[in-house]
């Protein structure tokens, strides 16, 4: 059983012990039982609606403390200027209104103004609060209404109010506390990709440049010229490494180490444009590179990602003509997106 639930049991229990005050009539019938009894079944049947009658939410969407229907906030403002009214002119003896059955819907309306007010509509229960006191006092005096628990009525309400505010606003905390939890997850998760990532890189610079970095030091810095090249490669190979490791696998990393040792500057760059793109998408972006490349004979190659939503990747070559060192494109090639 649901918390909501327990406390419409309790909030209808409630109510019916107070309408039983209502119909206990001693020592003397009221002038006119039938208006009484009209009276506690409006305020009976106007409880019961606000209780269980609640805003409908959008399929899909979680169930939230929203505040009631106007149509049944407005019923229970009827109900809280009709049923004072009634109940004295039901009673008819000025005697008979202090009596327990005389002065039930003190206790009762009150305890419909508490509901309204959990219910999120408080400026409703405070008016219903107000018409309560004012027919209270009209039709007992204002030391009898005092004194047959109008001033309980009101504690209660304001109770009640309070308690709202703090619920409500415990659960703006809770919203804003998720949210950073959620914020708080997301970084963390990036950060471990981030440094999954740096760990990987920094592998593969150790296995890229570990062996000639440790020739270096072995030899003091006097190196021959093949040994000269081969740092020189592996330093390409760490800026390809750090600017694109999006657009290298296997086989594009051969083709490039290819171009070099023929004698080719090759500069990779990603300046964005494969984010989000699928694991099948991006070795076919791969492999078209690398058969691209594979047939170049280009002195420089520049392989540039393209922030284009058809391009992918951009790859310009360009050749010496002369020896003045002129050149020209001899290579133009741009790889789409695959399926776009």
């Amino acid at each position: 059983m649901t918390v909501r639930a327990v406390l419409s049991v309790l909030a209808l229990a409630f109510a019916a012990y107070q309408a039983a005050r209502g119909i206990i009539w001693t020592p003397e019938m009221p002038d006119r039982p039938w208006l009484l009894i009209a009276a506690i079944s409006l305020y009976l049947v106007t409880t019961a609606v606000c209780v269980a009658v609640t805003p409908r939410t959008p399929p899909g969407e979680p169930r939230r403390a929203e505040p009631m229907p106007w149509w049944a906030a407005i019923l229970a403002l009827v109900v809280a200027g009709v049923v004072p009214t009634a109940t004295g002119l039901a009673l008819g003896d000025a005697g008979a209104r202090t009596a327990t059955y005389g002065t039930w819907y003190v206790g009762g309306l009150g305890a419909l103004m508490v509901v309204v007010m959990v219910r999120r509509r408080t400026a409703t229960a405070w008016i219903g609060a107000v018409l309560l006191s004012v027919g209270a006092m009209v039709w007992l005096g204002p030391l009898d209404a005092l004194g047959q628990g109008l001033v309980g009525s009101i504690v209660w309400i304001g109770v009640a109010h309070l308690l709202v505010f703090l619920i409500d606003r415990a659960e703006r905390d809770a919203d804003q506390l998720a949210e950073l939890q959620a914020v708080t997850s997301s970084w963390e998760a990036a950060q471990e990709g981030r440094e999954r990532e740096r760990r990987v890189q920094v592998q593969r610079a150790l296995a890229v440049g570990g062996p000639i970095l440790t020739r270096v030091i072995a030899m003091h810095g006097v190196l021959s010229d093949d040994e000269r090249r081969e740092a020189a490669i592996a330093e390409a190979r760490l800026r390809d490494e750090l600017r694109g490791p999006r657009l290298l696998d296997d086989a594009v990393r051969a083709e490039i180490d290819a171009a070099r040792r023929r004698g080719a500057q090759v500069s990779v760059f990603d300046e964005g444009g494969l984010e989000g793109v699928t694991d099948d998408a991006l070795r076919a972006i791969r492999q078209e590179l690398a058969d691209t490349l594979r047939g170049s004979t280009s002195n420089r190659i520049i392989i540039r990602t393209s922030p284009d939503a058809q391009i992918a990747v951009t790859v310009v070559g360009r050749l010496l003509v002369d020896e003045s060192g002129d050149d020209a494109v001899d290579l133009w090639r741009e790889i789409r997106h695959p399926g776009r």
